[in-house]
């Protein structure tokens, strides 16, 4: 790839979304705007190489965008695919077009590119739509490279993309930034699917590795463009404490040949001191704007307890069990249950986070959990502490045969073969 190809890739990567957002002002329409806006990029890659970079790179492309807006609707073309108001609204516009859309598309500011996360994550679309749009449009992922992260065939996610486009525009979903009770739940959809991004990124579904450090990534930035549109939302920085110190300890999660390595057995060292201060930092924010028994704040008040541990040993397992506690006042999550019974057994011992254990994996709640592997290894961690290794055995070869990820399979086999010894020992 030429140097010229790379700047324009590099350039594409950070202006795509703004470029989109304020198209899809004027267009109503993201699947058109998006279009058009990869016009501007073929532009670029046709006469870039030949004319030299520009001075001021993105201002060419939102220039270039705009003549090929300011084009198609003078065609028409656009305007048999928006339903009537905004049909009639752009006929009203043909004579003054050109000064409407220079003054329109000039105005290129954060507030599109919220109305592009809001419509984007909007909840009309299922959630494997809303990951894939949000990826492609806020993210600048290509096709190629989303499916690559999720391991999933670019055919299937060429098609969530299209679909959710679709599905927008059938809704007639509008460009906009919902306001008041809206506002807050439609949040919540926002986040819900930056920290799903960020979750697949720090322990992959399947595949060969432990971690896809790229969706953490991309996640990261998701949520520190969230912050910057959203200030005031104490969850936003919430979640961003949450990613940050979590992501803090991604070098000292793997070894050199990938191998992962979980958190007592972390080399504290290893972890990114700057990354954990901006976790503090975005929490106390969260704190302050009056958000610290939500979810994502107690969340990521339980990851600062483990940052604030300079060993294993000395980790705060009472306040985690109360964050926990508290977290399950705000949820019903059968995963937050989960990891309470994991801190009760590492604070009052595994009976105790077995007798927790029972209670979340009854017959009536276990169709929660089921096929669900770490249930089955907590469980056998627990046995095995308490000696019943019998039984230990049992639980790890289940969790064993529903993993998909081969680092998480490589864990529980060496878990096993301790087991064995174990009970070679006795």
């Amino acid at each position: 790839m030429s140097d010229v190809h790379k700047t324009i890739e590099a350039m594409w990567k950070v202006e795509s979304t703004r470029l989109i957002a304020a198209i899809s002002r004027v267009t109503r329409d993201i699947g058109v705007a998006e279009e058009l806006a990869q016009d501007a990029l073929v532009a670029a890659l046709e006469r870039w190489p030949e004319e030299g970079i520009p001075e001021n790179p993105a201002a060419w492309l939102m220039t270039a965008a705009k003549r090929r807006a300011i084009d198609s609707l003078r065609r028409g073309q656009m305007l048999v695919q928006k339903h009537e108001e905004v049909a009639r609204e752009l006929e009203v516009q043909q004579q003054r077009l050109g000064e409407a859309m220079d003054q329109a598309l000039d105005q290129v500011i954060d507030d599109d590119v919220l109305r592009l996360v809001f419509t984007a994550c909007h909840p009309v679309l299922a959630v494997e739509g809303r990951v894939a749009l949000t990826l492609r449009l806020i993210g600048g992922l290509t096709t190629a490279e989303i499916a690559r992260a999720f391991l999933v065939p670019e055919k299937t996610i060429g098609q969530r993309i299209f679909r959710a486009k679709k599905t927008l525009s059938d809704a007639h979903v509008p460009f906009e930034t919902p306001r008041g009770d809206e506002l807050r739940r439609r949040v919540q959809s926002v986040l819900s699917v930056v920290y799903l991004i960020f979750n697949e990124g720090y322990t992959a579904t399947s595949g060969e590795e432990w971690m896809r450090a790229a969706l953490c990534d991309e996640a990261l930035r998701l949520g520190r463009v969230l912050v910057q549109l959203l200030p005031g939302e104490s969850e936003v920085h919430a979640l961003l404490a949450l990613m940050e110190l979590n992501a803090s300890r991604t070098v000292a999660r793997r070894r050199r040949n990938g191998e992962a390595v979980l958190l007592p057995d972390q080399d504290r060292s290893l972890w990114d001191d700057a990354q954990i201060q901006r976790g503090m930092t975005s929490l106390e924010c969260a704190q302050k704007l009056g958000g610290e028994v939500k979810y994502y704040a107690l969340q990521a008040a339980i990851a600062a307890c483990h940052m604030r541990a300079r060993t294993a040993e000395e980790t705060d397992w009472e306040r985690i069990v109360l964050l926990y506690e508290a977290l399950m006042q705000t949820t019903a999550s059968p995963i937050v249950a989960l990891n309470r019974a994991v801190a009760v057994g590492m604070a009052q011992g595994p009976a105790a986070g077995l007798d927790a254990l029972d209670a979340i994996a009854s017959p009536a709640s276990e169709s929660a959990l089921a096929g669900y592997h770490l249930l089955h290894s907590v469980r056998g961690d627990l046995l095995m502490k308490m000696g019943r290794l019998s039984e230990a055995r049992e639980e790890i070869e289940r969790a064993i045969a529903m993993t998909q990820n081969l680092r998480e399979q490589e864990l529980l086999t060496e878990r096993l073969k301790q087991i064995e010894k174990a009970a070679q020992s006795t």
